[in-house]
């Protein structure tokens, strides 16, 4: 334990954004600093990233919250990460960079995946790893590389992600935290370690990755130049963290058991804490480590928020309009035209696939759609039914996850669409269960903090949490619309179960006549 010390720093690197929030040791923001920067499609289905831009984000961020807080460099305590998962950078023997980071988003590998799922013991391998076979997995990406690029592949010296790159240039080491492992699809959660299967057909051995730490492992010794830069000492432990799905789940206090988390950004994921791996017959969720006794299972979904965009712009000319002359929101007034229908949409039922679909479905291919139209249903009832929609396919995630976790008491819900007192009240509904909305902002800065706290032995344990985050709404489930709505769940699942058999024909027509 470090005495004197007064803050720790949190820096989340994400895939839009990189951001650093510094707090004091109980958990009160003093300064926050974000940095953007893209993400670049050079051909079809790519989706990557400049690392040394990220890199230098992570820098820049540090250093302004540092200094607008005033803190003296022997007054931080540490600094602890969070980072997005899946990326993929192939590095030479210098650590110099010969791909881009190659993001989640990235669907170049469909094709690999394909074969890793059907043809190559693919399901095996995800009840070891944790990770469903898709083309976010580094593991497709590994495969895709290996066969279609296989000179690049040869010449890595090794494969790595975006933020052991980052601890790469600051430490000159390569390490890999439990968590960002276990979303790999390379990882064995039972033995926390590399898969040796899974390595074999992506043609790397252990080498060629970093070596697995746990996630409060912590790494001093800092490279004197970047020290200065981020206005802090050499000797600041800097912890590795995890993955910023599991730690949001730490940072809304939604680590006891019977505790869900929700989040609906631009995409969704619904997640709970295990204290052992546990994957799906089905293989609809993944499992990734927050400690090594402490594991995230749960599903991530593509279509969150964006529905709501695409319902603003498609539906909300009017309401853009509106909202426009009178200095107002388009959302609210399109969310207050949604509370004018009865909950159900009077039998109007929307699917909300409009980008394919992870959880539960894990295809791309997946199409969405509204049901149950008829001369009585009005504009109002297409934007709450897209509104259920989005709520509904979570439901089905959760569903799922009931499977390993049992029926949850109490659902922590976060992201830009915990704003709508309606679409609040509508997952309590959905959901049948108590819901609270966490008052941390920055979940997955705060999840971090606590990891880097109880890895100093700072605090105990990371239940210190419950300490620091209160809540600042609670829903509870409206009987009535509850009974509605559980009466229309098997008929949206039914739906689902129907129309999957048609989506590959669908997305192919688009593709070839679009």
């Amino acid at each position: 334990m470090k005495t004197g010390t007064k803050y720790v720093i949190g820096v989340d690197i994400g895939t839009t954004s990189t951001k650093s929030v510094l707090y004091t040791k109980t958990g009160s923001i003093v300064a926050t600093h974000g940095i953007g920067y893209p993400l670049h499609s050079p051909e079809p289905s790519a989706a990557v990233q400049d690392p040394d831009e990220i890199a230098e984000a992570v820098i820049e961020t540090i250093s302004r919250v540092v200094e607008e807080s005033g803190a003296s460099p022997e007054e931080i305590a540490c600094v602890s990460f969070s980072s997005a998962m899946h990326s993929v950078i192939a590095i030479d023997r210098n650590g110099g960079l010969l791909t881009p980071s190659i993001t989640w988003a990235d669907n170049r590998s469909a094709a690999w995946t394909q074969t890793i799922k059907h043809e190559w013991n693919g399901h095996a391998i995800y009840r070891r790893t944790g990770t469903p076979v898709h083309p976010m997995s580094p593991l497709s990406k590994l495969v895709w590389l290996r066969n279609d690029h296989s000179a690049l592949f040869a010449s890595a010296f090794k494969f790595i992600s975006i933020k052991e790159y980052i601890f790469f240039k600051l430490f000159g080491e390569y390490v890999i935290d439990y968590s960002i492992a276990s979303a790999t699809g390379m990882f064995n959660l039972e033995r926390l370690d590399w898969d040796e299967e899974a390595l074999r057909f992506a043609g790397v051995t252990p080498d060629r990755l970093s070596k697995p730490v746990p996630t409060t492992f912590a790494l001093t010794g800092m490279k004197e130049s970047y020290a200065n830069r981020m206005k802090l000492l050499p000797a600041t432990p800097f912890v590795v963290g995890a993955s910023d799905g599991v730690l949001s789940n730490l940072g809304v206090n939604a680590i006891e058991p019977g505790v869900v988390a929700v989040t609906i950004g631009t995409s969704g994921a619904v997640r709970a804490v295990t204290d052992r791996p546990a994957t799906d017959r089905l293989e609809r969720t993944f499992c990734y480590a927050l400690t090594d006794e402490l594991w995230v299972v749960g599903g991530a979904v593509n279509n969150g928020g964006m529905i709501f965009r695409w319902v603003r712009d498609q539906l909300g000319e009017l309401e853009q309009a509106e909202a426009a002359k009178g200095g107002e929101d388009a959302y609210e007034r399109l969310t207050a035209l949604a509370g004018q229908v009865n909950p159900g949409s009077d039998g109007l039922l929307f699917h909300p696939y409009l980008s394919g679909e992870r959880a539960p479905l894990w295809d791309a291919n997946a199409r969405g759609s509204y049901f149950g139209l008829n001369l009585r249903h009005q504009k109002a009832h297409m934007v709450r039914a897209a509104l259920e929609g989005v709520i509904f396919n979570l439901h089905e995630v959760l569903g799922a996850l009931e499977e390993t976790i049992g029926k949850p008491k109490r659902v922590h819900a976060t992201g830009g669409f915990a704003k709508s007192e309606l679409w609040r009240q509508m997952m309590a509904d959905i959901f049948d269960c108590e819901l609270h909305v966490p008052e941390s902002v920055e979940s997955s800065c705060l999840g971090a903090v606590i990891l880097g706290l109880y890895a100093l032995g700072e605090i105990d344990s990371i239940n210190a949490v419950s300490g620091m985050v209160g809540a600042s709404h609670i829903h509870q489930p409206d009987g009535r619309s509850a009974d509605m709505y559980r009466e229309l769940v098997p008929i949206y699942r039914g739906l689902t179960q129907s129309y999957t058999t048609h989506y590959a024909a669908v997305a192919e027509f688009q593709q070839k006549w679009s």
